[in-house]
C-alpha cells in the first residue's frame, strides 16, 4: 500500500455507512474547531487493489501545527501504527504530500491489501486544541472457515494465521465475520479471527450446534494462541486474476501438470471464494485446489448441484490426491 495526502473532491466516489468524530478536549461535545467533519458519512469501501482518498480538511490552519494518520483499529501490537506525519512542508515516512489546495490533508492509499482494512485517524496537533477525526475503510471481502487437511480443530492461532495467508486470505476480524453472518454466512465449527478470539456465526440454532441459544455469533472469548486448537475464519477480497475450471478426471498431480500447461497454477482457496464473490463462478463439478481439497463454487443452487438451497462454495474435502479423480481448479 502507497500512501499519498490529496484532496476529496467528490463524495460521489465513494459508499460511506457510519460516522465517528473524535476531539481530545475534555468537552466532549465541543464542536471541531480545525477539522471539517467528513462531508456524509466516514466509510470508504473498496476492494483490494484499488485506490481510495480517505477525506480530511481543514477549517484554516493555525499558526503552528502537524498532522498525523494513525491506523487506530485493528490495533497493532506494541508500537503506535503511525501512517504519515508532517507539518505541512516535510513527512518523516517519506511519503508525498500532495495538497489541491491549503487546508487539504487527506490521504490516498494505493494498491490495497487485505491488512489495510480497518479505522484510520487523522489528527491535527498543535499544542493546545488537539482534534481528529475518525475515518472507517472496510475493505469488500468475503469470509470462509477454513479447516486442517488432518481435521477439525487443528489450528493453535498462529498456525490459523499461517493457513489463511497460504490460501491468499488473513484471519477475519470480527467486523468481517459479523457482515457475513448478516449476509447469511452459518457455521459450527469455531473458529479463530484476527484478535485471538474464537467464534463460530449461527442463523438456525439446532441441537447439535449450541443447543437453544439464540441465533448469532457465538465466542468462546480469546483463547491461549499456543495451547488452544480450533479451525480458522479467513477473509479474502477481490484478485487480479480469475479462476476457471478444466473437466478431469485428474487425480491431483494430472490436475496440477495440466493447469501449469494452461500458463495457470492450481487455485487456492481464497482465490476461488473470491472469484465466486466477484466473477460469479458457478460451476457444478468438483474440482482439485491446491491445498489438496476438492471444491466447486455455485451461484445458482439447483437440486442436482449439491442439494443445499443457499449459494456457496461447496466442499467434498481432502480425498486420497492418487485415488480420486475430479476436473481441476485453475487461476492466473
Amino acid at each position: 500500500m502507497n500512501f499519498i495526502a490529496v484532496l476529496v473532491t467528490s463524495a460521489s466516489f465513494f459508499s460511506w455507512t457510519s460516522a465517528k468524530y473524535h476531539h481530545h478536549k475534555q468537552d466532549k461535545d465541543k464542536e471541531l474547531k480545525y477539522l471539517l467533519e467528513p462531508l456524509v458519512y466516514a466509510e470508504v469501501t473498496a476492494r483490494r487493489g484499488n485506490a481510495v482518498v480517505l477525506p480530511c480538511v481543514m477549517r484554516f490552519k493555525p499558526s503552528h501545527y502537524r498532522v498525523k494518520w494513525t491506523k487506530i483499529e485493528p490495533p497493532s501490537q506494541g508500537v503506535e501504527n503511525i501512517v504519515l506525519i508532517t507539518n505541512g512542508h516535510a513527512d518523516k515516512h517519506s511519503m508525498a504530500l500532495l495538497r489541491a489546495h491549503n487546508l487539504d490533508v487527506s490521504l490516498r492509499l494505493t494498491d490495497l491489501e487485505l491488512e489495510d482494512d480497518g479505522s484510520y485517524r487523522c489528527e491535527m496537533i498543535n499544542g493546545i486544541e488537539d482534534e481528529s477525526v475518525v475515518i472507517t475503510l472496510r475493505i469488500e471481502g468475503v469470509v470462509f472457515p477454513y479447516q486442517s487437511h488432518h481435521g477439525r480443530y487443528r489450528f493453535t492461532f498462529f498456525d490459523a494465521k499461517e493457513a489463511c495467508a497460504k490460501q491468499d486470505a488473513t484471519l477475519a476480524t470480527y467486523k468481517q465475520l459479523y457482515r457475513a453472518w448478516t449476509e447469511r454466512l452459518d457455521w459450527c465449527n469455531a473458529g479463530w479471527l484476527s484478535d485471538g478470539t474464537v467464534n463460530y456465526p449461527v442463523l438456525q440454532p439446532r441441537p447439535a450446534c449450541g443447543g437453544d441459544l439464540l441465533s448469532g455469533i457465538r465466542s468462546y472469548g480469546p483463547r491461549h494462541k499456543t495451547q488452544d486448537h480450533y479451525d480458522a475464519f479467513c477473509f479474502t477480497s477481490a484478485t487480479k486474476g480469475s479462476v476457471f475450471f478444466i473437466a478431469g478426471p485428474f487425480n491431483f498431480a494430472e490436475a496440477e501438470r495440466v493447469c501449469r500447461r494452461d500458463g495457470a497454477s492450481l487455485a487456492k482457496v481464497g482465490q476461488i471464494y473470491s472469484s465466486w464473490k466477484f466473477q460469479q463462478l458457478d460451476h457444478c463439478d468438483g474440482g482439485w485446489l491446491q491445498d489438496g481439497s476438492v471444491r466447486f463454487p455455485i451461484i445458482h443452487p439447483r437440486e442436482r448441484c449439491g442439494g443445499i438451497a443457499e449459494p456457496g462454495v461447496r466442499s467434498f474435502g481432502y480425498p486420497s490426491k492418487s485415488l480420486w479423480l475430479y476436473g481441476a481448479y485453475c487461476y492466473r
